[in-house]
């Protein structure tokens, strides 16, 4: 049995659906509600309602990266807030991003923005005081303030 280009189109763009967005939705929000300490993606395709292997490929779809990697992902978004308000130690912050240690935190913050945490932090900081500089400088005709 031949199939026309037609119904090879439609059933491929059908495939290419990704998840409902509520489904979307719950799922990166249990993600993020276990931050810290992890889920298992079976667990968050049984919320939503779906096989482990059928919750992946859609949230890939969905998302444009596979569940774990969405939640990587998300470490590391949290861990740069972390580093530039420098409230916290790199070994707190580690913890609270869900790594198990600071050379974890260091490795995959390395491997995924190019730089070590405690650099990206020192960079941050340097972006923020120049950002901050043109506000600092006397305006045309005012004096600075010492």
């Amino acid at each position: 049995m031949s199939m026309t280009v037609d119904s090879t189109l439609a059933l491929s763009s059908t495939r290419l659906v990704g998840l409902a967005a509520w489904q979307e939705r719950l799922a990166k929000e249990v993600l993020l509600q276990h931050l810290e300490r992890g889920i298992s993606v079976s667990q968050v395709a049984s919320v939503c309602g779906l096989s482990r292997s059928h919750f992946t490929r859609q949230f890939k779809l969905s998302a444009g990266l596979a569940p774990l990697e969405w939640l990587r992902q998300q470490r590391i978004d949290r861990a740069r807030q972390l580093l530039a308000e420098r409230r916290l130690p790199l070994a707190a912050i580690a913890l609270e991003c869900g790594f198990f240690d600071q050379a974890h935190l260091s490795r995959v913050f390395t491997r995924a923005i190019g730089i070590p945490p405690l650099a990206w932090q020192q960079q941050a900081v340097e972006r923020r005081l120049l950002a901050e500089l043109p506000q600092m400088q006397p305006q045309h005709g005012q004096q600075a303030v010492a």
